[in-house]
This record gives structure tokens, sequence and C-alpha cells, in this order.
């Protein structure tokens, strides 16, 4: 029979992830992913959001869900799927049990969104 998850049973998972040397924890420290968020936004191009709809997934979280699909070889559906499965994988894009997780489809427009919008495939420059 299952049990019900304490309160502490992620938090205990969390500290196993890292004593076994999580290299996502480890990516996560070093490279300083806010600096991509304003060459993302002006790759990107989104509207104002004022006609109403749902708001776009963060595209610094997004621009990880990529990072992860090239490390890992990972399709756009296998890119969904882990996201779903692998508690490294959440804790690297900030997301929570709770949290909606992206669809292959999203994450395929996602791509191409930022390929073949304003900047044209250029590639992302923080400096």
């Amino acid at each position: 029979m299952r049990s019900q998850a304490g309160f502490w049973d992620i938090d205990e998972r969390y500290v196993l992830l890292s004593e076994a040397g999580d290299p996502l924890e480890k990516l996560y420290a070093v490279v300083p992913w806010e600096v991509f968020r304003k060459p993302l936004a002006k790759a990107l191009k989104r509207s104002d959001g004022a006609k109403g709809g749902r708001p776009p997934f963060d595209a610094v979280m997004m621009f990880k869900v990529l990072v992860l699909q090239a490390l890992y070889s990972l399709s756009y559906d296998q890119a969904e799927f882990q996201i779903q499965d692998r508690l490294s994988f959440m804790r690297f894009l900030g997301l929570g049990l709770g949290d909606n997780v992206h669809d292959a489809k999203t994450i395929l427009l996602f791509r191409e969104h930022l390929t073949q919008g304003p900047g044209g495939g250029e590639p992302v420059r923080p400096f």
C-alpha cells in the first residue's frame, strides 16, 4: 500500500540527489541564468499580453529545457516525459511537483520561435 508523502520527503530526496553529485545542480550553480533573460526577450519579441490568453512559460526556464534537450539528446516527447519523471530535471528548472510541465509541442514551438523569430536564429549571447 502506498503511503502519503510527508512534509519533508521531497527535501530529503533533494539532499540525496545533492549527495549523489547531481550534475544539474552544479550546472545551475555555475551558470548565471538570468543574464540570458534580456537576449531571450529580444529574440522572442512576445506580445504584451493585452489580448489575454494563457501567459507564456518563463523564457529562461524554457531555455533551460533546450539545454536539457541538448545535454541528454532528448526528443521533444522525451523532454516532456523526463521533466515530469525526474526530480533532478524539475529542480534544475525550478518546478515543484504541483507545477505545470511543458508539453512536447510547447518545447517545439519555443525552439521554433527562438530560431525563426526576429533574431533570425542568431545565438543568444548574454554579453
